[in-house]
């Protein structure tokens, strides 16, 4: 766990949080080609607000875009007093890319809790809906 923290402590260093000051790091384990693999991912605001995109989704789609297709674990990382569970969306497309994995959210004062996606998305609409 303490590599893929400290990818999440390095989004969270690198968030673009100039408008609501809240900023969040995540990182996300996967295997790329047979090998392990750990993407960060940071928020990243912008003036309109509808095209911010969360931690989360950054590292998803950094991760998407170098081959990896099978994910085991992430985590999140704010200075929050409490723990940050992922966005809707986010889970929406955690839940399509990542399935059932856990998902810790970590505080810097050291408050953690972890989720399976089962659990953060009980009634997933996926490629089963569409059937």
């Amino acid at each position: 766990m303490d590599a893929l923290l400290a990818a999440a402590r390095k989004g969270w260093e690198n968030a673009v949080a100039g408008y609501s000051g809240f900023r969040v790091g995540a990182g996300l384990r996967a295997v790329v080609n047979g090998a392990p693999a750990i993407f960060s991912g940071c928020n990243i605001e912008n003036a309109t607000y509808g095209l911010t995109i969360c931690a989360e989704r950054v590292a998803l789609f950094k991760a998407l875009s170098e081959g990896a297709r099978e994910f085991t674990d992430m985590i999140i990382y704010t200075t929050a007093s409490e723990v940050t569970p992922p966005c809707g969306a986010c889970r929406q497309l955690l839940w399509e890319f990542c399935g059932d994995i856990p998902v810790t959210a970590r505080t810097a004062g050291g408050a953690e809790k972890t989720w399976r996606m089962a659990e953060l998305l009980p009634h997933a609409f996926d490629r089963n809906s569409l059937a």
